[in-house]
């Protein structure tokens, strides 16, 4: 696709990137069968290639409007398109682009900015763990909205004391550990069975994600430079960790775009290469772990099936890791039968800005995954486990803590 940059960004480093994706586009369409708001809308802007030549006319000159905004904010970001894409269009990294450049031309609303600023100040803020728990407390009484966003308080059971020759880094992340703790201690208590300890850098937080994408790229930025220095002892020489492991797939997949996101810092470019370089999803660490599991796993009753989320299937393009580990281990794990590949509406903040899109696709994925009458859903991200949860009865967990609650030892 030909793009003619406007004079203001053919010397900037948006507009070089911009361009450089759009050449890969050839406007072929495969996209919008498998974007999930162009199947529930129908509208050809509401899907990728129609957002494309939003960004692209921005690119080009034309001042973009409030409808530009509310068509590039109803994307999920979930890089279905990119799955499907024959071009190799790197359309999450052009719709970032796309995002900053319209919200510097089009104000927002008051009420609209506040919401956004609250999510992306509140989500990583020190404040969230007891703003949680005080939630927790009366959750009972809370009106529905609200209430799906706060799940019932959960213990983490114990963190194990083993010292290990084997050591690997754990991003604790900014939501997970006040909404769902057990997630991280399961995760610790797995990798000790299979000879591993777990490390904490204290000084590490949110990965970045939720300021990055909600238009504070710079803020996103900071907090990724505050993890590169928190982990960097570890993985220097001398360090002893040999990766960083992620057991939330939406932290995995934005950490490993840290080298991507900082290519122009000079002072964080090659640190930020080599944490993207040292990160595993959690799933990608267990196969060659199956054989230090093996005989530690008590024999399974039921069937679990399991909703990938699209930043394991589609950003990080990981799949089967989950079924095939455990299988391997005595599961019974399938997928849904039909759109195993569609995103749940959950999206990071995506469900708090865009309720009703967000519930539709929930209750459409939860259709597909309740049909094989599972007994429990598994996923791999606390957004869409959270999501998911607040729709079924059926319950809902990180597949690492079924795996933790079936260790012998």
């Amino acid at each position: 696709m030909q793009t003619h940059l406007a004079p203001e960004f053919k010397n900037s480093t948006e507009g070089r990137e911009a361009e450089a994706i759009l050449r890969k586009c050839v406007h072929c369409g495969f996209c919008t069968a498998t974007c999930p708001t162009y199947q529930l809308l129908g509208d050809e802007l509401d899907g990728p290639r129609g957002r494309i030549y939003l960004i692209k006319q921005v690119l080009e000159g034309e001042a973009p409007t409030r409808k530009t905004q509310l068509h590039l904010d109803r994307c999920l970001t979930c890089r279905n398109c990119e799955s499907t894409c024959p071009s190799g269009v790197e359309y999450g990294h052009l719709v970032d682009i796309g995002r900053k450049l319209v919200d510097e031309r089009v104000p927002r609303p008051a009420g609209e900015k506040a919401l956004r600023w609250a999510l992306k100040e509140g989500l990583p803020s020190p404040l969230f763990a007891p703003a949680m728990k005080a939630g927790q407390a009366v959750r009972g009484l809370l009106p529905e909205a609200l209430k799906n966003k706060v799940p019932k308080k959960q213990e983490a059971g114990a963190w194990p004391r083993r010292v290990h020759a084997r050591k690997m880094l754990m991003l604790e992340g900014c939501v997970q550990p006040a909404m769902m703790p057990n997630i991280n201690a399961a995760t610790a208590r797995v990798l000790d069975a299979a000879g591993i300890e777990t490390v904490l850098a204290p000084k590490a937080g949110c990965c970045g994600a939720v300021k990055f994408h909600l238009n504070d790229q710079e803020g996103g930025k900071e907090q990724m430079r505050r993890n590169i220095d928190a982990w960097w002892p570890h993985i220097s020489e001398g360090g002893g960790v040999e990766a960083i492991v992620m057991n939330a797939s939406g932290c995995g997949v934005t950490v490993k775009d840290y080298g991507h996101l900082l290519k122009d810092d000079p002072a964080y470019a090659a640190k930020a290469a080599r944490i993207s370089e040292l990160t595993r999803d959690l799933s990608e660490l267990m196969p060659e772990l199956v054989g230090e599991l093996q005989g530690k796993v008590k024999a399974q009753a039921g069937a679990l099936v399991f909703h990938p989320p699209c930043t394991l299937q589609h950003g990080q393009q990981l799949r089967g890791g989950v079924e095939t580990l455990m299988g391997a281990l005595g599961f019974t794990v399938t997928l849904a039968a039909s759109e195993s590949h569609l995103c749940c509406g959950s999206a990071g903040t995506y469900s708090v800005l865009n309720p009703e899109i967000a519930y539709q696709l929930r209750d459409r994925k939860l259709g597909n995954l309740q049909a094989s009458a599972p007994g429990t859903i598994i996923s791999a991200n606390i957004g869409c486990i959270t999501h998911l949860q607040s729709g079924t009865a059926m319950p809902v967990r990180h597949w690492v803590e079924v795996l933790d609650d079936a260790l012998t030892s």
